[in-house]
């Protein structure tokens, strides 16, 4: 391999025009020597109209901020905590997409990327490098994209699945930041029932995806006892690699990369990291592969289990929104919603709490008005609470009503009934489920 040749970030982006549209590889992995260098040119008068794309990003978000007005604008495919107010404030914004055709805004030229801004891996001995924990689209946005900036940090885990040419880069940066690591979610006493309750429905031998958190966490705690688990996931984090390391989850009975654990993105512990550098029983893959519902379907027994923020009386989940307040995003829920239940044998399964942390119930007649629709009531099945799981598929709408109250929090449920009583009419009570 030939000797790299390093400009540094100034440089680099120097090169960026103005009204470009810029990638930014995401969560723990968000090159910030670039984005400060970005912020000075701007600083300076030298650049205008930005717009950036990304997944969830943790760290200093300064593309989103008012300060940046006019010069800067964000317009993110997922709405994390260091860009929220701004969002709901109008100073950035909020592109709805689910995450596994965010890679085809770039491929199909909806979005004509004038640079892409990735964290990579140190090169092997072939010139390859990784994109270590954040692969999501940035394949996709590195194929597209007029500019490719690569910053080779010696803390990105040089990890399977996806891996590049150095050529492929127009510019290499050398910085060696820690990545961004996120602290185990402890569950508190309401995610443990929820968790058992949606162990329950899983197998051994079932193939899974879940997210992070505290209740994927308590879920992976109820799941110690199982065998020959799969996973095929968007990301994991420390509580399933407890999973994986104790040999629950194995892959064996896995139809499609068998044996493997597939994912496209992590947020967890340095263990996390470290545990897929080099390690060839971990494919980290391209949002295309592991969010498409035909792949997703090949494996059998698959359980997608994701969350809400709100679920209404027919089955409608929201899980992007608060009313109008975006809270997050469209992400990959319905990507593995589908994938799942085109899978033999398989569940989709949607977890939540009854109420939130300050008292309101989450189960409701109607949505807050302004509230997205993530996944329809023609898609919603398994629905678990901390008071039981209930089966919405092949149900009607008065059906869904009785056994979504049936898991609501018992304060709850006679208001929730009158109000499914005003809704459906006098003979909503005139038979039982």
């Amino acid at each position: 391999m030939k000797e790299l040749h390093f400009v540094s970030a100034a440089e680099a982006v120097s090169h960026i025009p103005s009204h470009s549209h810029i990638h930014l590889s995401s969560v723990a992995s968000v090159p910030h020597c670039l984005i400060r260098a970005l912020c000075d040119r701007a600083d300076a008068g030298e650049v205008e109209d930005l717009h950036f794309h990304h997944f969830h990003t943790e760290g200093p978000a300064p593309y989103s901020e008012p300060r940046y007005e006019g010069i800067f604008f964000d317009q993110g495919f997922f709405v994390g905590p260091n860009v929220r107010a701004n969002v709901n404030s109008g100073y950035a914004d909020y592109l709805p997409v689910h995450l596994g055709e965010s890679q085809k805004l770039y491929r199909s030229g909806v979005i004509r990327l004038g640079a892409a801004l990735v964290n990579i891996s140190e090169p092997d001995e072939n010139g390859m490098v990784s994109l270590g924990t954040s692969v999501d689209c940035s394949v996709a946005a590195i194929e597209s994209a007029a500019i490719v900036i690569g910053v080779v940090n010696k803390n990105v885990p040089f990890a399977y699945g996806n891996l590049l040419p150095v050529e492929k880069f127009t510019y290499l940066v050398r910085d060696d930041a820690p990545l961004v690591t996120a602290a185990f979610a402890e569950p508190d006493p309401t995610e443990v029932i929820i968790g058992r309750n949606c162990a329950s429905l899983v197998e051994d031998g079932d193939c899974i995806q879940m997210g992070i958190g505290a209740l994927p966490n308590a879920l992976a705690a109820q799941l110690t006892g199982h065998k020959n688990l799969g996973l095929h996931t968007e990301m994991f984090a420390d509580g399933l690699l407890r999973l994986i390391k104790a040999g629950v989850i194995n892959g064996a009975c896995k139809k499609i990369d068998t044996g493997k654990v597939v994912a496209s993105f992590l947020l967890g512990s340095q263990e996390v990291y470290d545990f897929i550098d080099h390690n060839p029983d971990v494919l980290m893959k391209d949002i295309k592969y592991t969010n498409d519902p035909w792949v997703i379907a090949q494996n059998p027994h698959m359980k997608a289990i994701n969350s809400a923020t709100e679920v209404d009386l027919t089955g409608q989940i929201s899980a992007d929104s608060i009313g109008c307040r975006i809270f997050s995003g469209t992400g990959g829920q319905l990507d593995f919603v589908r994938g799942a239940t085109m899978s033999e044998g398989g569940k989709s399964i949607t977890a939540f709490a009854s109420r939130t942390r300050k008292g309101k119930n989450k189960i409701v007649a109607e949505l807050n008005p302004g509230g997205g629709v993530v996944t329809p009531r023609s898609d919603a099945h398994w629905i678990v609470t901390e008071y039981g799981a209930v089966d919405l598929y092949g149900r009607s709408l008065q059906e869904r009503a009785k056994l979504l109250i049936s898991i609501a929090h018992p304060d709850d449920r006679q208001m929730l009934d009158e109000q499914a009583f005003h809704r459906f009419g006098p003979h909503y009570h005139n038979f039982s489920i």
